[in-house]
Parts: C-alpha cells; sequence; structure tokens
C-alpha cells in the first residue's frame, strides 16, 4: 500500500485538498461574510428610506390637512365675505330706491302744486273774462260808471289806511 503510486497520489491530493481547503475556505467566508455585509447594509438603508419616506409621508399628509384647513377658512371667509357685500348692495340698493321714490313723490307733489296752480290761475282768468264780458254786457253805462267810481273810493280808502 505504501508503495503503491494510486495511494501517494491518493494522499497527496488529500494533502493538497486539505491545504487549498483552508485559504478556499477563508477567501469563500470572507466572500460570503462581506456579502452578508452588504446585504445587511442594504436592508439598512432600506430601512432607513422606508422610515424616512414614512416621515415625509406623514409630513406631506400633515401639509395637506393643513392646506385643505386652510382651504375651507377661506371659503368661510370668502362666504362671509360674499353674505356681507350682499348686505350692503342691498342696503344701498335699498337706499337708493327710497331716495328715488322721495324725488319721485316730491316731484308728483310739486308738479300737482303746479298744476293745480295753473288750474286755479285758468279758472279765475276764465271767470274774470266772464264777470267782464257780463258786466259789459248787462250794465249800463251809468252802472259802469258808479262802480268804477265805488271801485276808486274803496281803493283810496285801503290805501290810506
Amino acid at each position: 500500500m505504501f508503495s503503491d503510486p494510486q495511494f501517494w497520489v491518493l494522499i497527496s491530493f488529500i494533502i493538497f485538498v486539505v491545504l487549498i481547503f483552508n485559504p478556499i475556505k477563508k477567501i469563500l467566508t470572507k466572500n460570503l461574510d462581506d456579502k452578508i455585509e452588504q446585504i445587511k447594509t442594504d436592508i439598512n438603508n432600506a430601512e432607513k428610506l422606508k422610515n424616512d419616506t414614512q416621515v415625509i409621508l406623514s409630513e406631506i399628509k400633515k401639509r395637506q390637512n393643513d392646506v385643505k384647513n386652510e382651504i375651507n377658512l377661506i371659503n368661510e371667509q370668502a362666504k362671509e365675505r360674499i353674505g356681507s357685500i350682499e348686505n350692503e348692495t342691498h342696503l344701498k340698493l335699498q337706499e337708493q330706491l327710497n331716495k328715488k321714490n322721495a324725488i319721485a313723490a316730491a316731484k308728483i307733489e310739486q308738479m300737482t302744486r303746479d298744476a293745480n296752480l295753473e288750474i286755479q290761475q285758468e279758472i279765475t282768468q276764465i271767470s274774470i273774462s266772464a264777470s267782464t264780458d257780463l258786466l259789459i254786457k248787462k250794465l249800463s253805462d251809468k252802472d259802469k260808471q258808479n262802480i268804477v267810481k265805488e271801485s276808486t273810493e274803496e281803493i283810496g280808502s285801503i290805501i290810506k289806511n
């Protein structure tokens, strides 16, 4: 058996494998450890990214809620402002209508007074003309002179007083 070359080849092969196995094992172990460390680092980075993303997402949701609240507040303020503008406009319109109605009523009243005055003047003119025509036609010259004389005396007595 010791003299058999196959035995020595086997022994040398085993020794070779044992001698090579240890450095290869170290290299493989080191490579695997490096891969494991890299995977752990990648996992830690991924978890960190996930946590950062969740923080950013929560901040975005908070901002979104703040924006929604602000939009709601702006809408409420706008509605209140629109309501106040509508009320102010309604009051101003009502005031203008009241002023125009008062002006129209005053104009109508003035026109009524003017019309009544014109009617009275016309009636007075017609009455005077009719009376003058009647007096001219019905009175004699003597009666006319008496009326003029009496009128003159009345005017004189009025002037004296």
